[in-house]
């Protein structure tokens, strides 16, 4: 026996601090649990501190005041369409239909909860092929929803712990009884009378992991780095299965965050900012909100491929031109330099994408971004040049070659415009991301992690992306609604150390 080793006992030991962590530790603990919540980063955040925002609900206050008439039910059979379109016919058809009617029926309270601790939504917007505007959109940004829950977690009473990396579960007789952790670099073997409780995320940032179901993206990098696929190692040791691991949502180009937040990001999303926030939005004209909405989303926005076929060209930070724009630019980028470029146009390229129907980006809350929205709310991005030699030395390319690559795309034949008449223009850094995986562990109605035989194994539950079973996620707003949902029934049922009755609490 290691005597430098820390020992503890719980009731829960749940792994991973992000939405669906936090939430089913929150409903843990209502229900008389002792709940220790570890969290391998140096903060409470994971991927849903990090997305666009959006849960996908109906039969909520903000649908009732719009007198829009919806059910779960209608619910259900759009996320059918929206299988179809992600994995196609076949695939879809082995969708878990279980896991899809638990959330649909269940995510409607999730958003009550979430809108009592505080969080504000904005909407519902449209997003076909939903029959009805169901989408809902968090006030200012996607932190709002761990800061909230986060307090509820201190006001409830759980143990939150940052920097703390499990390594293994411990399992005795075949039940899972704890975990072994290293918190802050020392050694911890946590017993759990109850149940451990996996919410550590998709694996989008684990290369094995990608080359294993998804070679072609393997490289490409995740938006959540710590993102690399544990609780699915956890749950293959005792004979969990991963279904739908070839499912990922990219690579997609997005413009890299910058390196500071704005003041305005920094913003508490105190009720009286987002208040004020939802009320303008609903009242005002959408052009007098621009600047200050786009303040928040210009940090997620991808640019369109319309950029690319009007004449625009991507080259590398060494300013090489390195593949065809036409030609899947998102799976080449990541074989390059610090897996960034710029995007690379003339003056009448610009002037067309300052308005309608040329837009650089869709916006959230807005509809689009045009080039004017990125000068003014993302310098960082922008870059600018009466000449090609002007226009390298603001992006901090060498010179020469970007000439080369623009000399190099003028005289190659193609349908593409030609780079022009100066001034030039550059829109960088950008990356290439996968954003999710929809591969998760097999788990039951009652989000017990289970074996290939269908058997639940004791003491062990999966939420969020690594426990989501088979179910597909297409559509902006469903994965966040199953990390919370999800994590809502699992922390009833763990606590309740039985299989649970799933319900609308």
């Amino acid at each position: 026996m290691n005597a430098d080793v820390v020992r503890e006992e719980t009731d829960i030991v749940v792994v991973g601090g992000g939405g669906s962590g936090l939430t089913a530790a929150i409903f843990a603990r209502r229900e008389g649990a002792q709940v220790i919540l570890l969290e391998k980063h140096t903060e409470l955040r994971g991927s849903t501190g990090l997305s666009i925002g959006s849960i996908t609900a109906t039969g909520t206050p903000h649908q009732r005041q719009a007198g829009i008439v919806d059910d779960p039910q209608a619910h259900f059979e759009d996320m059918g369409k929206f299988a179809v379109k992600l994995a196609g016919e076949r695939a879809a058809a082995a969708d878990n239909e279980e896991l899809r009617r638990i959330l649909v029926e269940n995510v409607p309270a999730s958003v009550e909860w979430l809108m009592s601790l505080g969080v504000t939504f904005y909407g519902p917007m449209p997003e076909p092929p939903h029959r009805q505007p169901r989408m809902h959109n968090v006030l200012p940004n996607s932190r709002a929803y761990i800061y909230f829950v986060a307090r509820e977690a201190r006001r409830v009473g759980v143990d939150a712990r940052v920097n703390a990396t499990v390594e293994r579960l411990l399992v005795e007789d075949g039940r899972v009884v704890g975990v072994a952790a290293r918190i802050d670099g020392r050694p911890h073997e946590l017993r759990a009378r109850r149940a451990v409780v996996l919410a550590t995320g998709d694996y989008s940032s684990s290369p094995d992991w990608k080359r294993r179901f998804n070679p072609a993206v393997a490289e490409v990098d995740g938006v959540n780095t710590t993102n690399v696929g544990d609780g699915h190692r956890f749950g293959e040791e005792l004979g969990a299965e991963v279904k739908f691991g070839e499912v990922v949502y990219g690579p997609n180009l997005r413009f890299m965050p910058p390196a500071k937040p704005s003041a305005l990001l920094r913003l508490p999303p105190h009720r009286l900012l987002t208040g004020a926030m939802r009320l303008a939005l609903e009242r005002l004209p959408t052009w007098s909100l621009r600047p200050f909405i786009l303040s928040f989303v210009t940090t997620y926005l991808s640019p369109e491929p319309s950029l690319f076929r009007e004449g625009a060209i991507l080259v590398n930070k060494r300013g090489e031109r390195f593949t065809d724009e036409l030609d899947r630019p998102n799976y080449a980028l990541a074989e390059q330099p610090d897996k960034v470029g710029y995007i690379v146009f003339d003056d009448e390229v610009a002037r067309r994408f300052g308005k309608w129907p040329h837009f650089i980006s869709t916006a959230p809350g807005v509809a689009y971004a045009y080039l004017q929205d990125y000068k003014r709310t993302r310098p960082d991005l922008y870059h600018r040049g009466r000449s090609i030699e002007e226009l390298a030395a603001s992006m901090g390319v060498p010179a020469a070659a970007l000439g080369k690559a623009v000399r190099a795309h003028n005289a190659a034949p193609g349908e593409r415009p030609p780079i022009g008449k100066g001034p030039f223009h550059a829109l960088g850094p950008v990356k290439s991301w996968i954003i999710l995986t929809d591969g998760g562990l097999t788990v039951n109605r009652h989000h017990q992690v289970t074996r290939g035989d269908g058997q639940a194994i004791p003491g062990l539950y999966a939420v969020g992306s690594v426990g989501q079973g088979g179910l597909l996620l297409e559509g902006h707003g469903h994965h966040l609604a199953w990390a919370f949902t999800s994590g809502r029934l699992a922390g009833i049922h763990a606590a309740r150390n039985d299989s649970g009755i799933t319900t609308r609490r």
